[in-house]
């Protein structure tokens, strides 16, 4: 973790889930492509590479709903460098009829294979193993068991095994000693690939921003192996679910159906599980969001079985207790708050007292009065400006659907006409007092509403959006080093 704060300065950053990288299968990964990305960067005079989450997705991909707070997505492996360090033969890629993720799996099984009659790494990997036991063994042997029962949720396993009766887990254990054991490797092989890559990141001048959803999936190992921490009944099943109540977007609120967190249990032991979920982070990035921050002063709290958000209530959160006690822990958090939306004083108070920055996104910033905390003259300097968010239609195809009134204020307030769009909008980010604008890797390459990552209250086709190398030319480095400079971000 970086020393100084990243709001020491002015900086600039770009937003790109590894899995939008070129090469890999499938996906992006941590292989060549990225190492070529933060040269990139570096060369453009960006400073900050945000991400969304690195956990292992379900398979609609989703970054925000994952298996673990803790494990790394498996599909973010490279094998570039397992050939190199002698575990894997070289081959001529997938196999007629076999899609990226299945071949990618059966390289990094081959790659185990290859591993263990070498001896070089045995050491490095026993010692991974010691260090991540806490959150490990119950992840591997929640996979196990989960690809044993066809994918299907722990709460839908056979009783001994949902319930996690010891015998049963011993037994188990022996009889899936292969799959645990592949499952660990994987997250040697990731987390020794990620600290490689934010070192070299790191040396560069360019720091990793990271993201923490609120809450956790519940089919995760996390609440399978804790669920003293979650609010569920004697069956595991969900008391209270997670959401936000109608507002002008909808009438019938968002059910999300995260379970809540059981905060008086988690209030006695000081607050354990969030300060091992928090130092797993620490390790993986420099600067963490934290999503749906106004969570942590109250929650919307959603009777299960509910068919919309609207039967909720609000429930008070112990943020102020819990960021007092990751302060005692871990010093400086450098934490940024996800607070758009409708905030409260509370909420703001709660993001105030301890110097964490908001954000501020350009999307929301016209069509209305002056006081918009979004428009530029509103902005502070301990915040983070974006254009738009991994959530936003990208600035582009953005602009292409704005009705007239609002495209009026947007050329009013900050000149310009369509053809300088998305730049214009860039160019507001960076023209901002805050302290970092980051802006989305669509919007740098001028990209429209085809090439958004994510379309919220849709269920399929997210997640999936790549670039390719031939779209990031020597121009476009230097034409961004120039902005960078002007604006004074490098």
């Amino acid at each position: 973790m970086s020393q100084s704060s990243p709001f020491d300065g002015r900086r600039a950053g770009l937003l790109l889930h590894p899995t939008s990288l070129p090469g890999g299968y499938d996906n992006g990964d941590l292989g060549p492509e990225a190492y070529r990305f933060v040269d990139f960067m570096a060369a453009c005079g960006f400073t900050i590479w945000q991400t969304l989450p690195l956990g292992p997705p379900h398979d609609d991909l989703s970054p925000y709903s994952a298996q673990s707070a803790h494990a790394g997505n498996p599909r973010l492996i490279a094998l570039e460098p397992l050939i190199e360090a002698g575990w894997l033969k070289p081959d001529g890629g997938p196999n007629a009829g076999e899609d990226g993720w299945t071949y990618r799996q059966r390289r990094l099984s081959e790659a185990r294979q290859g591993f263990e009659k070498a001896s070089r790494a045995q050491g490095e990997y026993e010692a991974f193993l010691a260090q991540h036991r806490s959150w490990l063994d119950d992840f591997a042997l929640y996979q196990a068991i989960r690809a044993a029962q066809g994918q299907s949720a722990w709460a839908d396993w056979p009783p001994e095994l949902r319930d996690r009766h010891p015998e049963a887990l011993a037994a188990t254990r022996q009889q899936l000693g292969k799959s645990i054991a592949q499952s660990r490797f994987e997250q040697f092989l990731f987390y020794r690939q990620w600290a490689a890559l934010k070192r070299y990141a790191n040396e560069r001048g360019v720091l990793i921003f990271g993201d923490i959803p609120l809450f956790v999936g519940y089919d995760s190992a996390d609440v399978w192996a804790r669920r003293d921490c979650f609010l569920l009944d004697d069956e595991g099943r969900p008391e209270v679910v997670a959401g936000v109540p109608p507002d002008y977007f909808s009438a019938t609120g968002q059910l999300w159906g995260n379970p809540h967190y059981a905060w008086e249990r988690m209030r006695a032991d000081g607050f354990r599980w969030w300060k091992e979920r928090i130092h797993t982070q620490l390790t993986q990035f420099d600067l963490l969001r934290i999503d749906h921050f106004r969570g942590l002063e109250a929650y919307w709290e959603i009777p299960a079985g509910a068919e919309t958000a609207a039967s909720g209530r609000w429930q008070l959160a112990p943020g102020d207790e819990l960021f007092r006690a990751l302060r005692a822990e871990f010093g400086r958090l450098p934490l940024v708050a996800e607070d758009l939306g409708i905030i409260t004083p509370e909420v703001e108070a709660l993001r105030d007292n301890h110097g964490l920055p908001g954000m501020k996104v350009l999307h929301f910033a016209f069509g209305g009065a002056a006081d918009n905390p979004y428009l530029p003259h509103n902005h502070v300097l301990n915040s983070v400006v974006y254009t738009g968010t991994h959530d936003n239609n990208t600035t582009l195809g953005w602009f292409e659907e704005l009705d007239e009134r609002t495209r009026a204020h947007l050329f009013d307030y900050l000149g310009g006409d369509p053809k300088s769009m998305p730049e214009l909008l860039v160019r507001c980010a960076f023209a901002s007092v805050a302290r970092l604008a980051v802006v989305p890797m669509q919007d740098i390459l001028e990209l429209g509403g085809e090439d958004r990552m994510n379309r919220p209250g849709v269920a399929d086709g997210n997640w999936r959006w790549r670039f390719r190398l031939e779209q990031v030319g020597p121009q476009i480095t230097r034409h961004y080093r120039h902005l960078l400079e002007l604006y004074g971000r490098v």
